[in-house]
């Protein structure tokens, strides 16, 4: 059975002493494994999943494991609906990106999708179907046709739940909450492991063979975002600090349709599928100005200088023309959450503002997620592959971050097998 620590280690013989500005930390022993792996969103999950039964792993969650973002994927996970849907979905994923993409790393996830959707139906995710039993399929913006999968309106939820649970069976993963990756140990230009602190300020020095970054993107960065506070880009601090690869660091996407509070937090997303569904947007005299299915950095434009023209602080996202049915058991989440801040989908329109959303560049990777130092990996929203381009198409970021949190541990795997016939 799992060992499951919130934080803390047992008893051992610790010495204290002044770290950093004035900060006392309790220094704690030496800890050895395999692999190690800072972050426990789906991409982080799905290394450890995808690793040998006999690898020892450590998993660090900065928080508790509910407060990673892959929790708040709203709208579905892509996949390549038949062979001859690839040339649609590759054009639609390049031209969202700005044809800035790298290619080889589109083809991969897209070629990959299929035996993702259906490890994870094995594992248990719920997506939605048809009543003959087949997936049912919605679209978002800049989709050319429905390609995603989905499960009501908490997709990642569902597949992030799922992975933890198969995750937690595991009795080679030790995961340890409340402990954020400070550095990684370096030697000889190759990384040899992570440093750690706890909630309590036990400093960690946890040597690995391997070690993967899995922390996240940026938001907590902004004032207003969908992410959690909690991501604050540790990981490409430390690349950089070590010299190793980042890439677009100023790729940034802003999605145009969060719901607008005064309240202080993070931003609620009001997914894309909403208007793949036939949510559309309106200004204060009720017009629609922009379509709404273009990619998100051409609708979040458009909305920023109708706010900018009418002197508003938002505008509107009407579910006029989406059939009740839909609202209630396609996008439950949303509904409940508008009734509770006071505006009910099937009444009226609900203000929406543009926010911080997803980070399309950071640590930069190759093929099978290796940064540009060895035995250094990055998964999920901390790594650059190319993916995304300049400008994440939707419902890509859980697809890319599975496909290629697949080949890290493959990579691993090789790199293990290499080292025993040596």
């Amino acid at each position: 059975m799992i060992c499951y620590i919130a934080g803390m280690l047992p008893e051992q013989g610790t010495v204290t002493f002044s770290y950093g500005k004035g900060m006392v930390i309790k220094m704690t022993k030496e800890l050895y494994y395999d692999v190690v792996i800072a972050g426990c969103g789906v991409a982080g999950l799905y290394t450890a999943l995808s690793l040998p039964r006999n690898t020892n792993i450590l998993m660090l969650s900065k928080e508790d494991i509910a407060s990673c973002d892959s929790m708040l994927a709203q709208g579905g996970i892509c996949v390549l609906r038949d062979e001859n849907d690839f040339d649609a979905y590759f054009e639609d994923t390049m031209r969202a990106g700005h044809y800035e993409n790298r290619k080889e790393s589109v083809e991969i996830m897209i070629h990959s999708s299929r035996d993702i959707i259906n490890h994870l139906l094995e594992l248990g995710v719920r997506f939605e179907k048809n009543e003959d039993g087949s997936l049912a399929y919605t679209r978002e913006g800049a989709h050319s046709k429905p390609r995603i999968c989905f499960h009501k309106d908490i997709t990642g939820e569902e597949i992030t739940t799922t992975l933890l649970s198969h995750v937690k069976k595991l009795e080679n993963v030790t995961i340890m909450e409340y402990t954020t990756m400070t550095d990684i140990i370096e030697k000889d230009g190759i990384c040899i492991g992570m440093k750690a602190m706890t909630k309590d300020k036990d400093l960690l020095y946890i040597y690995a063979s391997d070690t993967v970054m899995a922390t996240g993107g940026i938001g907590g960065l902004y004032e207003h975002s969908t992410n959690f506070p909690l991501l604050t880009g540790d990981a490409c601090r430390i690349a950089r600090e070590h010299g190793v690869a980042l890439e677009h660091m100023d790729y940034v996407q802003i999605h145009p349709t969060c719901l607008y509070s005064t309240k202080p937090g993070r931003s609620f997303l009001i997914s894309e599928s909403a208007r793949g569904e036939g949510a559309i947007i309106l200004n204060h005299k009720g017009e629609r100005f922009v379509d709404e299915l273009l990619p998100r950095d051409v609708v979040t434009e458009a909305i920023e200088k109708e706010m900018e023209k009418e002197g508003t602080r938002y505008e509107y996202l009407s579910f006029e023309k989406v059939p009740e049915n839909i609202i209630k058991e396609h996008f439950p989440n949303i509904y409940q959450k508008c009734l509770e801040e006071g505006y009910d989908l099937l009444k009226e329109p609900i203000p929406i503002v543009p926010a911080q959303h997803y980070f399309m560049g950071g640590v930069h990777v190759d093929r099978d997620s290796q940064t540009t130092m060895e035995h250094l990996y990055a998964v999920g929203e901390t790594s650059c592959n190319g993916v995304h381009g300049k400008n994440r198409l939707a419902s890509n970021s859980l697809l890319e971050s599975l496909v290629f949190a697949r080949r890290a541990a493959a990579k691993i795997s090789n790199y293990t097998k290499e080292s025993i016939k040596s």
